[in-house]
């Protein structure tokens, strides 16, 4: 039996768990002896340049798996070109009451309201020390729920992690930490990133800093947030973030709870939220798309809207690890179909 078999066979029995319970029981299982790991070869064809980091692909862990960098490099060995760690907060925070986590399994998607459970900065930190630094791997930083100065949460999150990651991604557009979502207003979001790359800045080692957005956003919205991440030179800018929305199709029982929803129903709105930035933005800022990518027709269609890197989740809990090397495989194939040479020759060929 292969070791992709084996993987696609594991997550399914997981799913006979309680979805936080099989989500430890995920995490536990990659930091064990006997984590699957694929035998995956990136095409040179895939190699990718952005904010000064070469990645080996463009297919990346997206933040909430890894939520106190337990497991970053066993994920890497599934076939991820890079991972990012958190959402972490600088002190530990229990995180919302439970349950706060749902499979929408009618929708293959999840409906979670989480709220930056995490063990802190300490003990992220002491972590990411330990790793050898093979392979890309990023902090999704966010805010206590309690703090007085949630900018200076972000702030605290650059300093403590200098040298241990290779970038930073701010994170304003959870819909369960109440009021994050403000900092994405106009003059919050300037002041919030001008403090952030001051930070960065007066550091020896000057990580790149990516933002990350929600898709429930106002036209007004975009337009402000375009033209702070452009005046602030963020580095890229990650598309997006679980929904507030509650789209007609969905199916599930569980598909009024509170929370942020992930998964296929997000594939679309986050798409075409991608493509709006790319228009608006003209390769001024690289973008990363996120949301609802469960397929290499979803990677491709995430690219050619814009994405020069793409990320996933929910799709590990529906279609199992394997689903990472049958990408990373498979673009090349894509790419070459249609005359491209490269993931940056196909950035924003579908616009």
């Amino acid at each position: 039996m292969t070791a992709r078999l084996v993987a696609a066979l594991g997550a399914k029995a997981v799913q006979l768990l309680d979805p936080e319970a099989a989500h430890r029981a995920t995490v536990r299982l990659m930091a064990s002896p006997v984590a699957p790991r694929f035998r995956v070869r990136s095409d040179p064809m895939l190699a990718t340049r952005i904010a000064g980091i070469d990645f080996p692909n463009p297919i990346g862990l997206a933040a909430g798996f890894d939520k106190n960098a337990e497991v970053p490099d066993a994920m890497l060995r599934l076939g991820f070109g890079f991972v990012e760690v958190g959402a972490v907060t600088p002190r530990a925070q229990p995180g919302n009451d439970r349950p706060r986590v749902f499979r929408l399994k009618e929708d293959e998607a999840v409906i979670n309201r989480y709220g930056f459970n995490n063990e802190g900065l300490d003990a992220i930190a002491a972590r990411l020390r330990r790793r050898e630094r093979a392979g890309v791997v990023g902090a999704n930083l966010g805010a206590n729920k309690d703090s007085e100065d949630r900018i200076e949460d972000f702030v605290a999150g650059v300093r403590r992690l200098e040298g241990l990651v290779d970038f930073y991604t701010v994170n304003i557009s959870s819909p369960n930490t109440p009021g994050l979502r403000a900092l994405q207003d106009k003059a919050a979001l300037v002041d919030l990133l001008s403090r952030v790359i001051a930070a960065r800045d007066a550091l020896k080692e000057k990580a790149p800093v990516f933002l990350k957005v929600a898709p429930d956003l106002a036209d007004a919205d975009k337009a402000d947030i375009a033209a702070a991440i452009v005046e602030q030179k963020i580095d890229a800018l990650i598309v997006s973030n679980t929904t507030i929305a509650r789209p007609s199709t969905l199916r599930s029982a569980f598909k009024e709870e509170k929370g942020g929803l992930s998964g296929k129903p997000l594939f679309a709105p986050s798409t075409t939220l991608l493509k709006e930035f790319h228009k608006t933005l003209k390769g001024r800022i690289p973008l990363i798309g996120v949301g609802g990518v469960s397929s290499l027709d979803d990677v491709y269609a995430k690219i050619r809207a814009g994405a020069s890197l793409v990320q996933l989740y929910t799709a590990l809990i529906y279609k199992g690890p394997a689903i990472v090397a049958e990408i990373v495989e498979g673009l090349p194939g894509r790419l070459k179909a249609d005359a491209f040479e490269s993931v940056a020759a196909a950035v924003g060929s579908a616009q």
